[in-house]
């Protein structure tokens, strides 16, 4: 339907300059403006209320568990941006990402040397058809990905893993394990948006220190983190969050647990 602009020098004079008013034209339609519902009056807020509005606007992710206040923790993985995310923990947290983001909608790709680690996981969502595949090392076809289909792309591929053959991109992030602090980790990590991290040796704590500039605090505490939390760090930002899983998720996955 069109809509019909009306300028003040189409309408006739009412004050019969030109001839008396016209009446309505019966049978002309009202061409743009749709039916003629019930008036009600209108919803006004003074100046003086602005600073009492508020809206609940939050990220538009994946929930990945509870912040030190008990809030949800929202990991935000569909991106119009390129966005690499280093996790240095175990295989349960990323099968807990993977599984929420297919939950979201988003199609999800498991590049990974180990495929039996996940087959209960693709039985369990249907054999592949409800959003999440495994492929082996190297074979991850091109994954067309848009604000409608996003990609999680999973590398599960040991301590030193191939360049991969898709990358991260517009609505395609890309996600990559690593069991310990291996040597090629500070490159993955200077190329990362967000690196989370979970438990790790005192060793490794104070290699990891130095390379993202970790405070005293935070190096001390690395060694000592429970199962299930983990310390994600984005440029200065850093928040510990505890993953909870959901019953369903302990049935197909089990408890946390840092060590596979």
């Amino acid at each position: 339907m069109t809509a019909v602009t009306t300028h003040a020098a189409d309408v006739p004079d009412p004050s019969g300059a030109d001839g008396p008013a016209p009446g309505p034209v019966r049978g002309r339609p009202r061409v743009g403006f749709g039916l003629l519902g019930p008036r009600h009056g209108r919803h006004t807020l003074s100046a003086a209320d602005l600073d009492t509005l508020s809206l609940p606007i939050g990220d538009d992710g994946v929930v990945i568990g509870v912040d030190a206040e008990g809030q949800s923790a929202v990991l935000g993985l569909n991106r119009p941006t390129p966005y690499e995310i280093v996790l240095i923990g175990g295989l349960w947290t990323a099968q807990v990402c993977a599984l929420r983001a297919a939950a979201t909608g988003a199609r999800v790709a498991v590049e990974t040397g180990r495929p039996q680690a996940w087959t209960q996981m693709v039985h369990a969502m249907g054999g592949g058809q409800n959003g999440l595949a495994v492929y082996e090392v190297g074979r991850v076809p091109p994954l067309g990905a848009s604000a409608g289909t996003p990609v999680l792309v999973v590398r599960d591929c040991g301590m030193r893993p191939p360049r991969g053959r898709v990358v991260s991109g517009p609505w395609r992030s890309v996600l990559t394990l690593l069991p310990y602090l291996s040597p090629v980790a500070p490159r993955l990590i200077r190329q990362a948006r967000l690196v989370g991290v979970q438990r790790i040796s005192p060793d490794e704590a104070g290699e990891l220190g130095r390379v993202m500039a970790l405070p005293a605090g935070e190096v001390e505490a690395l060694p000592t983190l429970p199962d299930g939390l983990t310390l994600w760090c984005a440029d200065r930002d850093r928040q510990y969050v505890m993953t909870q899983p959901t019953d369903a998720e302990v049935g197909l996955l089990g408890m946390p647990r840092r060590m596979d």
